[in-house]
């Protein structure tokens, strides 16, 4: 199923493989695409980005969910170290390894639940607030983990941040974000897509990752011809 996602913003998976025996019994690997370049986890050691060049990198990863999504598969561990950057700046979402097919991909619908009721799948600080709990999670848990990710872009740090893993979880549930630390430049309606990627309810955020992903591309538009409609 993974290896169905062509797309040139998700790395290619080529194949799955039976190796040596295991603990288990057996040891399967899976054939990846090495794709060369930095991970945005790397790149945001030096800094935020531009707002440009955040939304020129959000809209990649808005597209790469977007063809997983209609596949009925959920990430779950969207992150800036899952997603690469290559030198000639094509965005790759890496790393479906913790991907979940899901029953229906209508919002709303029961979705494949965890490995057990109530176990926790994921990268803390990008967690939604219904994975924090351990609950079923569908496509909005993407769309929040992309809002994570676009936040931080353009921040420099986590949108939710804590001293420890529970501090973090707790700020998740219980918190916003620091809205007052985005750079001027972020325009109204980038202020308005953040906000609906992470709202604490599910069924408040984006319905569709496209949607976000049609207001990146105006967006962006705006940001090479600022100049106002006459």
């Amino acid at each position: 199923v993974l290896a169905s996602l062509n797309h040139p913003n998700i790395g290619a998976i080529y194949g799955l493989e039976d190796g040596p025996a295991g603990d288990d019994g057996r040891s399967r690997a899976l054939i990846l695409e090495l794709v060369e370049g930095e991970t945005l986890e790397d790149r945001l050691v030096r800094g935020p980005l531009t707002l440009h060049d955040a939304l020129t990198v959000a809209t990649q990863v808005a597209g790469a969910l977007q063809v997983a999504h209609e596949k009925n598969i959920v990430h779950r561990d969207l992150k800036p170290a899952n997603i690469k950057i290559t030198p000639a700046g094509v965005v790759k979402v890496l790393d479906f390894g913790l991907a979940k097919m899901t029953s229906d991909h209508v919002p709303g619908k029961e979705t494949a639940r965890s490995t057990r009721d109530g176990f926790i799948v994921g990268t803390v600080a990008y967690m939604s607030p219904e994975q924090a709990r351990g609950r079923d999670v569908d496509m909005r848990s993407d769309i929040w983990a992309f809002g994570c990710v676009l936040y931080e872009m353009l921040v420099g740090h986590s949108a939710f941040a804590g001293a420890t893993a529970t501090d973090t979880l707790a700020a998740i549930i219980e918190r916003e974000p620091d809205w007052s630390t985005l750079p001027q430049s972020t325009s109204l309606s980038i202020r308005r897509l953040l906000k609906r990627c992470l709202q604490k309810e599910p069924r408040s955020r984006f319905h569709a990752i496209a949607d976000a992903r049609l207001d990146l591309e105006e967006a962006l538009t705006e940001t090479l011809d600022p100049s106002p409609e006459v």
